[in-house]
C-alpha cells in the first residue's frame, strides 16, 4: 500500500470530523430564539438629591423611574458611578401582563415576580429563565444631575 493510499482514510476522517464540528457549531441554543426588547430612543435626567430618591444617596441603592420601554432601574454603585437598566425583562419581553423587573423587597437584587427571573444589582441574570442580562443604558453625572440615554 502506498503512503498516499494510507493517508486517504485519515483525510476522510478529518473531513468528517471537521464537518460535524462546524455543523453542530452553527446550531444556536434555544436562547437565541428569544425576542429582543424593543429599542426606544430617550433622554431622562434626575437629580440624585431629589427627595423622592433617597436610595441614590447610598451605595447599592436602587430606584425605579419612568423611561425606556417599561421603566428604568437606577443603581448607585458609588458617588460617581450610577447604572441604569431597562425594567423590561429579557424573558418574553412582549408579554404585556408580565416582564417587568423591580427592585426586590430585600433591596439586594432585581426580580421579575411573574417569571421568577432574578438579576444582580449590576444587571446580570442570576436565576430564573431570563436568557441574558438586563439591557443597560448609558449614564453620565454632572454635579447632582444624572442623565440616562439610549
Amino acid at each position: 500500500m502506498t503512503t498516499l493510499a494510507k493517508k486517504a482514510p485519515q483525510r476522510t476522517l478529518l473531513a468528517l470530523a471537521l464537518t460535524l464540528v462546524l455543523g453542530f457549531g452553527g446550531c444556536g441554543d434555544s436562547n437565541s430564539a428569544e425576542p429582543l426588547i424593543p429599542f426606544v430612543s430617550f433622554i431622562e435626567s434626575i437629580s440624585v438629591l431629589d427627595q423622592r430618591y433617597p436610595q441614590l444617596r447610598t451605595d447599592n441603592g436602587a430606584v425605579e423611574i419612568p423611561g425606556g420601554v417599561r421603566g428604568l432601574i437606577i443603581v448607585r454603585q458609588n458617588a460617581t458611578t450610577y447604572l441604569a437598566f431597562e425594567r423590561n425583562c429579557p424573558y418574553r419581553p412582549y408579554d404585556s401582563g408580565c416582564s417587568t423587573v423591580s427592585v426586590d423587597a430585600s433591596r439586594l437584587f432585581l426580580v421579575d415576580d411573574c417569571c421568577g427571573s432574578q438579576f444582580t444589582l449590576q444587571g446580570q441574570a442570576r436565576g430564573g429563565p431570563a436568557p441574558r442580562p438586563l439591557r443597560q443604558y448609558a449614564t453620565s453625572i454632572s454635579g447632582n444631575l444624572l442623565t440616562i440615554t439610549n
